[in-house]
């Protein structure tokens, strides 16, 4: 996502193997997640000779949040199936933890990776 960012302005095709080889990211791994990435609406893919992707929004527009969500599928804590759900004792701080993450990854833009 970083390199896609520093080429958003230009609108350049960057192909996976050159995203790959310079963020030195494993290709098969990169190949798994871009189509994740992509139907999160963040990257269009690009067929055939010269190929490859491109980012989408303004990376000022994207925050570290938006990307967690969308790789690691994250939900918030939730007690509501929990058998202990009415003494818990450590239900608030779970929730706490949570808003607090969140928070802060929403503070992240993917243009503060580019400066």
């Amino acid at each position: 996502m970083v390199l896609l960012a520093k080429n958003y302005k230009k609108k350049q095709v960057l192909s996976l193997k050159d995203i790959s080889k310079q963020e030195m990211i494993p290709f098969d791994f990169l190949e798994k997640i871009i189509s994740q990435i992509e139907k999160a609406g963040f990257v269009k893919g690009k067929k055939g000779i010269g190929g490859g992707y491109v980012l989408l929004k303004d990376p000022k527009k994207i925050t570290a949040n938006d990307i967690v969500e969308v790789l690691e599928n994250t939900v918030p804590v939730n007690c509501f199936l929990c058998g202990r759900k009415h003494k818990c004792t450590v239900k608030s701080v779970w929730a706490k933890v949570d808003l607090a993450l969140k928070k802060s990854l929403k503070s992240i833009k993917l243009s503060d990776f580019i400066k």
